[in-house]
């Protein structure tokens, strides 16, 4: 792995920003606007020949500026090895759609969108893949609600499903901020019990 990583960073030093291995995998970390040069690179060059995508996956890491990281997931079957490609942006700058590069990149873009916001710029058709089209916000995103935004339900007087803004009573919630895995929580969880032998 060590041979190829030094092969790419040699060829691409305008690109990759580093390079590392964890658990003998080789990980490159890309300018946005290289993702499709460093790709074409890595598919044709004769000594990489990644020629899969296994995955597209979206990461959110709120507290950094750039928070989403855009991971593809490449594999090499001449050579037998895995490598996976970082790109960081933020949910206003798009980053450029490698469909050109793989086209089963399509699907894979429209997840990342569909589930962090993240933009694919000339991508040929963005739109929701899992959610529904009217869908509310990116249920991926560490800052979206347990609860959604919206709740659908079926309403026998109108005879149709029909979607409404969540409420949650106030009164029937607990916020007592203890954790019972920190030890500090007051009171037994069912199934507690029979670790400590009370009844």
């Amino acid at each position: 792995m060590s041979e190829i990583l030094e092969h790419i960073a040699k060829n691409l030093s305008a690109h990759v920003m580093k390079t590392e291995t964890v658990n003998g995998e080789g990980i490159l970390h890309v300018k946005r606007e290289s993702i499709e040069t460093v790709l074409w690179f890595l598919r044709d060059d004769e000594q990489c020949q990644f020629k899969q995508l296994i995955d597209i996956a979206g990461v959110d890491y709120p507290e950094r500026e750039q928070r989403f990281e855009v991971v593809y997931q490449l594999l090499s079957l001449t050579k037998n090895i895995r490598l996976r490609v970082k790109v960081h942006t933020d949910d206003k700058t798009p980053v450029p759609s490698v469909v050109g590069v793989y086209s089963s990149a399509g699907w894979y873009e429209r997840e990342v969108w569909d589930m962090y916001g993240v933009l694919f710029a000339e991508h040929p058709d963005l739109r929701r893949i899992l959610t529904d089209y009217g869908f509310d916000g990116h249920p991926q995103r560490k800052d979206f609600p347990l609860t959604g935004y919206v709740e659908l339900r079926y309403d026998e007087e109108q005879k149709r499903v029909v979607y409404e803004p969540v409420k949650l009573t106030q009164a029937y919630r607990n916020f007592d901020f203890q954790s019972p895995w920190e030890g500090n929580a007051k009171y037994i969880l069912p199934g507690d019990e029979k670790a400590t032998g009370t009844k």
